[in-house]
């Protein structure tokens, strides 16, 4: 009898965790400067990398 075997990646959790960083760091930027343009893009920078974990974790579920 064969036996079948799935192979799975973590890469979705690995992505999460890289880009929930990064949108951490942009908010942190954002908290250091407010109301600046490093703020702004503090804000810019948390809000891409939000984005691009969601999707990720959802492209890799």
């Amino acid at each position: 009898m064969a036996r079948t075997t799935r192979v799975t990646s973590d890469k979705g959790l690995g992505i999460g965790l890289l880009f929930g960083l990064l949108a951490a760091g942009g908010a942190v930027g954002m908290l250091a400067a407010p109301g600046g343009l490093v703020g702004a893009w503090g804000f810019a920078a948390a809000v891409v990398a939000g984005l691009i974990l969601v999707v990720a974790v959802h492209l890799y579920a």
